[in-house]
C-alpha cells in the first residue's frame, strides 16, 4: 500500500471547492508518456495553474504501474525543480470496476473515478458506494457518473448519448456518498463528437456543433447547489492542429470538437473539473507527422517527441489560460 500523500500528491477536494468559488474549472489532461508529463507540469507551472494528472485503464497498462507510481512522484518533484510546487492530483479515468478502483489507490493515486453509468441505476449506485466507502479510508477523492458520453476513449465505447436525468442526481449523491459527478450534456468522447449532419456552417463555412445543453446543468446545479460537476469529452479538437495532421499524411475526417467558449461558459458554473484529452493527442501527433514529413532523414526520437512536447505545452497553456480559467489559482 503506497499513500498519494507519502509521493507529495493532493486529492480534489479542496481543488474543487476553490473552483467552485472562483469559477473556474480545474484542468483534467490524460497522459501515458514521459513528454506527455512533461508538458502538462511545465505548463501549468509556468501558468501556476493546478492539475489533475488522468491516466485511464489503458494508459495504466501501457506505461506500467509502478512506473506510474514514481511518474507521479517525479511530477511533484519537477514542478518544484521549475519553482511553483503547484498542486497535483493524481486520477483514475473511467475506472468500471471495484477492483481496478482499489488497486489504484494501493498504489499511490490520490483520486478515482468509478463508472458505473452503463449499469443500471441501482447497480450503479451499489458499484459506486462500495468504491466511495474502500477510498474514503485513505482520504482518497471519487468521483461518479450518470449519462452516457457518446464517441470512444480507450476501452470507453458508446454509441449514443444519454443525457443525465437531473432527478436522479440528489439520490445518487447521497447514497453513494461521491465527491463528484460526472454528467452528460452534450460532449463527446473522441475526436469525431458530431456528424457533419448534426452541426451547422458559420459564416467562414467552419461545422459549428449543437449547443451544450446547459438547461440540464442549471437544473442539475438547484438540485446539488455547490456539489462539484465533472465534464468529460470536453476536447475542442482544434482545427489548425487537425490540418497539420492532414497535410502531412494524415486521414482526419470531419474532426468536430466542443467549442471553446461554451466549455468557459460552464467552467463559471459548478463545473469545476474539466477533462481534455484528444486535443493533447492531436497536438503531438500534428508535431510528429510535421517532423517526419519535412525531415524524413531523421530517426532520433528526441527529434520528433521535443517538438511534440512543445507543442503540447503550448496548447496545455492556452487551455488553463483561455478556456478553463485556472491559470493563477495554483
Amino acid at each position: 500500500m503506497v499513500s498519494y500523500k507519502d509521493l507529495g500528491l493532493a486529492n480534489s477536494k479542496e481543488l474543487f471547492a476553490k473552483a467552485i468559488t472562483g469559477k473556474y474549472a480545474v484542468p483534467a489532461f490524460n497522459f501515458n508518456n514521459m513528454e506527455q508529463l512533461q508538458a502538462i507540469i511545465a505548463a501549468c507551472v509556468e501558468k501556476r495553474s493546478p492539475v489533475i494528472l488522468q491516466v485511464s485503464s489503458g494508459a495504466r497498462k501501457y506505461a506500467n504501474q509502478t512506473l506510474l507510481r514514481y511518474m507521479a512522484q517525479g511530477a511533484v518533484e519537477y514542478a518544484k525543480e521549475l519553482g511553483y510546487a503547484i498542486p497535483i492530483v493524481l486520477h483514475l479515468d473511467h475506472g468500471d470496476t471495484f477492483e481496478l478502483c482499489k488497486s489504484c489507490i494501493e498504489y499511490g493515486f490520490s483520486s478515482v473515478m468509478i463508472d458505473g453509468s452503463h449499469h443500471p441505476y441501482d447497480k450503479n449506485v451499489e458499484e459506486t458506494a462500495k468504491v466511495v466507502a474502500y477510498a474514503h479510508k485513505y482520504d482518497v477523492t471519487v468521483e461518479g457518473e450518470l449519462g452516457v458520453l457518446a464517441g470512444i476513449e480507450d476501452d470507453v465505447k458508446a454509441e449514443h448519448h444519454t443525457y443525465t436525468e437531473p432527478s436522479q442526481v440528489e439520490d445518487f449523491v447521497k447514497k453513494t456518498g461521491v465527491d463528484s459527478l460526472a454528467i452528460s450534456i452534450g460532449t463527446s468522447h473522441g475526436a469525431n463528437k458530431f456528424k457533419p449532419e448534426q452541426c451547422t456552417r458559420n459564416a467562414d463555412g467552419i461545422l459549428v456543433p449543437p449547443p451544450l445543453r446547459f438547461d440540464i446543468l442549471e437544473e442539475i446545479e438547484k438540485r446539488i447547489p455547490g456539489f462539484p460537476i465533472v465534464l468529460h469529452g470536453a476536447s475542442s479538437v482544434p482545427q489548425d492542429r487537425v490540418a497539420v495532421i492532414n497535410k502531412y499524411g494524415g486521414a482526419l475526417k470531419d474532426a468536430i470538437g466542443i467549442p471553446e467558449e461554451q466549455l468557459r461558459k460552464a467552467a463559471a458554473s459548478a463545473v469545476c473539473k474539466i477533462n481534455i484529452d484528444s486535443d493533447g493527442r492531436l497536438a503531438m501527433t500534428a508535431a510528429v507527422r510535421e517532423v517526419f514529413a519535412t525531415k524524413p532523414a531523421e530517426f532520433d526520437p528526441r527529434k520528433y517527441l521535443g517538438p511534440a512536447r512543445d507543442s503540447l505545452k503550448e496548447l496545455y497553456m492556452h487551455k488553463v489560460t483561455d478556456v478553463l480559467g485556472s491559470a493563477g489559482k495554483a
